[in-house]
């Protein structure tokens, strides 16, 4: 683990870390996270709701999310992103949507934080898709699972 908050300088005032000494590496990451409703909403939110089909209109908000990524996080570098994919897939065991975003480039820094961007961008789609039915539902779990690449090494999250 790294011992200093690269987003500050040595006075504590805020900058975007220069990258420009590094090696361009393909880099990898993969973010999880959910969206848990009650089971009688989750039953219906799965036979549709009136704004159509709830997974597919979440993973296209999680892909458009991701591209947007360096204009809603101020000190992200904007990154040329080679993959990335968004699936939504309900458990209906638990009565939750799990939502994974893998995301890819070949650059000078990770994509991290348009996983993690993806997976939130379509957690609350879902949830303004579904709060008419349920407004009790809860985003929960979000993290990055794994990511390859770059200076740092590889992470993969063991729970």
């Amino acid at each position: 683990m790294a011992d200093d908050l690269t987003h500050f300088d040595k006075t504590g005032r805020a900058r975007m870390v220069d990258v420009s000494a590094k090696a361009d590496t393909e880099r990898r990451a993969v973010a999880r996270g959910r969206v848990t409703f009650s089971p009688d909403a989750f039953k219906k939110a799965r036979a549709g709701v009136k704004k159509g089909d709830i997974a597919s209109i979440a993973e296209l908000a999680g892909i458009m999310g991701a591209k947007r990524t360096s204009d809603l996080i101020p000190l992200c570098h904007p990154l040329p992103i080679t993959g990335l994919s968004v699936r939504v897939e309900p458990d209906d065991q638990a009565s939750v949507f799990v939502v994974t975003a893998e995301v890819k480039t070949s650059g000078k820094t990770g994509v991290e934080m348009e996983a993690l961007t993806a997976v939130m961008t379509a957690c609350l789609t879902i949830y303004d898709m579904a709060k008419a039915i349920d407004k009790s539902m809860t985003i929960e779990d979000v993290a990055l699972v794994e990511k390859s690449g770059g200076k740092s090494g590889d992470f993969r999250r063991d729970d």
